[in-house]
């Protein structure tokens, strides 16, 4: 920091807009608390279980879905699963916006689907958003981060590790940091 550098960050000055978590503050702190205690310490084979909760806290959940034990949504009134798709252990689904997983898709594990960010271009730090899409039969394998934004199109394959920080086109297959398009699926 020099004499002529204004402060590029000031924490203090950070606001959250109205309304941002989406509901309540108590319904918020309910969630995290139903997440801790009775989603991630179900048995494996109770996926009915986490769907059901995942839907009485407005997340609309298709048929046969599989969602880990292990998994973490901040805001489940927020995400929205297809019919038959897979979410894997230890994924982070951090729905500050809304995240779309179509019928047929999997999220693999240690994945994880950020949909918030920071403007670092004022110093207040502001939130932004943006949704995240992975359309229906697409595969976002192991440890992949997809940043706030990116559709993964239809039957599209992130390999493993991949930074996905753009669109990925539908039947595309995706690798590296940050992800480049390598071949058709």
């Amino acid at each position: 920091m020099t004499e002529n550098n204004p402060n590029v960050q000031d924490l203090r000055s950070h606001r959250l807009p109205a309304g941002f978590r989406g509901k309540s503050a108590i319904t918020v702190q309910l969630w995290w608390l139903v997440q801790s205690l009775l989603f991630h310490t179900s048995p494996q084979f109770m996926y009915g279980w986490r769907r059901w909760l995942l839907r009485i806290f407005g997340a609309k959940i298709g048929a046969g879905v599989l969602i880990r034990p292990s998994v973490r949504v901040t805001y489940p009134w927020r995400l929205e699963i297809g019919d038959h798709a897979w979410i894997g252990d230890f994924v982070e689904l951090y729905t500050l916006d809304r995240i779309t997983i179509g019928d047929d898709a999997v999220v693999s594990q240690f994945s994880k689907l950020v949909t918030g960010t920071h403007d670092f271009e004022k110093p207040t730090f502001d939130m932004v958003t943006k949704p995240i899409v992975i359309e229906k039969q697409a595969w976002v394998s192991a440890n992949c981060f997809v940043a706030p934004g990116v559709t993964v199109g239809r039957g599209a394959v992130a390999l493993a590790c991949s930074l996905i920080l753009k669109d990925v086109p539908e039947l595309m297959v995706v690798a590296g940091q940050p992800a480049t398009v390598k071949r058709h699926r």
